[in-house]
């Protein structure tokens, strides 16, 4: 198992609303879960391993607390799944061009 050292590069997870302080509007598979936020930032604990409850510093200089998930964690991005339809369309513009 992986431990993490003091200002390694983790990330943390917290609920911020169970599942029963969900708003009554939202849609009911929505409703049957928690709201989660995770948050990377340097650690300030001497060590800990994933699971553990540990306090980071993130980027911005703020101070909190969650259970550990992921040590040196890579940022992700995309922009999704292709949508066919605009597809189309990008082929019929260049065609009328």
């Amino acid at each position: 198992m992986s431990i993490a050292k003091k200002n390694d590069w983790v990330e943390i997870e917290n609920i911020v609303l169970t599942a029963e302080e969900r708003a009554p509007q939202v849609p009911d598979d929505t409703k049957k879960t928690p709201l989660m936020m995770w948050t990377k930032g340097f650690l300030v604990d001497d060590e800990a391993k994933i699971g553990d409850e540990v306090t980071i510093k993130t980027l911005s200089g703020r101070i909190t607390k969650g259970k550990l998930v992921t040590i040196n964690p890579r940022h992700v991005h995309d922009f999704g799944n292709p949508v066919h339809e605009l597809l189309e369309i990008g082929m019929e513009l260049k065609e009328d061009n």
